[in-house]
């Protein structure tokens, strides 16, 4: 063999590799934007994987998971933006300003949406049944049940005569919502309320000193990622300010909290996983119905109730799907 010759197969052998590479299809790119931390809900997140995986995409062999996690609500719309830059195949959110941001970042991109309240409120959908557009997604009872908790937290305390619902302003087709329904709740049991507002989990200790101011006697934290992620340090302070409260997520009354009545976030996320695999094959989200997820989770703190000096009613330790003695 000539010595041209032989170079030159040398070289077409190496280069094949390369070729190879270069014809390998690249891995879908899913967009995954939130306001949440990591770590309060590793569990959830484990479910959104796992809703993927039962459909065939795993994330790091034939899937890209871009992560955006936001400090705080108005970051949401540049980070959306990046998203949309990146040319994403789909998009995963898990909140309402969330949602907004991706919808008035893309029209084209599929948004997967993981919701507390109504979709087609916000004019996100045309219907439950037939969204239309390009988003999609489960809905969960936890906007709905704000009134519910008030009063289980009522039948817990029967002798308070005063509610705070503490809510967060940066959301406020959320707040609104919540505010409206836990006010008409409390004047059906003839109780006084008082909003208090927190933007940041920086302003919690701010918020127990004003509820301390207007004696309080009970305390409603609303849905929404900030009281989600910030679960432990709630139901610390509700500890140190002997407060009865109760929160949709069951992270809170896991961490010393009173009461957590909400709906099973973790299936919610394994449905929006199956969602997005099942846009990844060809499905249209148009098409796709937005699923309600409606099973609900009662955990009480025995040992939170007795700190406090709460008799907790046989009734209520009865429908209770935990007690955490």
């Amino acid at each position: 063999m000539r010595r041209r010759d032989f170079i030159t197969l040398l070289g077409g052998a190496a280069a094949w590799p390369l070729a190879a590479r270069a014809q390998q299809p690249t891995l879908p790119v899913v967009g995954y934007l939130t306001t949440e931390r990591p770590d309060p809900v590793a569990s959830r997140l484990n479910a959104f994987r796992e809703g993927l995986s039962e459909r065939g995409y795993v994330e790091g062999r034939n899937l890209t998971i871009e992560y955006r996690w936001a400090d705080r609500n108005d970051q949401l719309p540049a980070l959306a933006d990046e998203l949309v830059r990146r040319r994403v195949s789909a998009i995963f959110v898990d909140s309402t300003p969330a949602v907004l941001a991706a919808s008035g970042a893309t029209s084209t991109i599929p948004i997967i949406f993981q919701l507390g309240t109504d979709p087609v409120e916000l004019g996100l959908a045309a219907s439950l049944a037939r969204p239309g557009g390009n988003l999609t997604g489960t809905v969960s009872l936890n906007v709905e049940l704000g009134a519910k908790r008030l009063e289980l937290l009522h039948e817990m305390v029967p002798t308070a005569t005063i509610a705070a619902l503490l809510i967060d302003p940066s959301s406020p087709a959320l707040a609104q919502t919540v505010t409206r329904d836990l006010q008409a709740a409390a004047d059906t049991l003839r109780l006084q309320s008082h909003i208090l507002r927190a933007s940041s989990d920086r302003e919690f200790d701010m918020v127990f000193a004003t509820l301390t101011q207007v004696q309080a006697n009970t305390l409603v934290i609303g849905p929404g990622p900030l009281f989600l992620g910030g679960s432990k340090q709630l139901a610390a302070l509700t500890v140190r300010h002997a407060v009865p409260a109760i929160s949709p997520y069951r992270e809170f009354a896991a961490a010393g909290g009173l009461i957590s009545y909400g709906a099973n976030l973790s299936e919610s996320y394994r449905q929006a996983g199956a969602y997005i695999a099942r846009i990844l094959k060809g499905e249209k989200p148009a098409d796709l119905p937005v699923q309600r997820v409606t099973r609900v989770e009662f955990v009480i703190n025995l040992k939170t109730a007795k700190a406090l000096g709460i008799a907790v009613p046989l009734p209520l330790l009865g429908r209770a799907d935990e007690v955490i003695e």
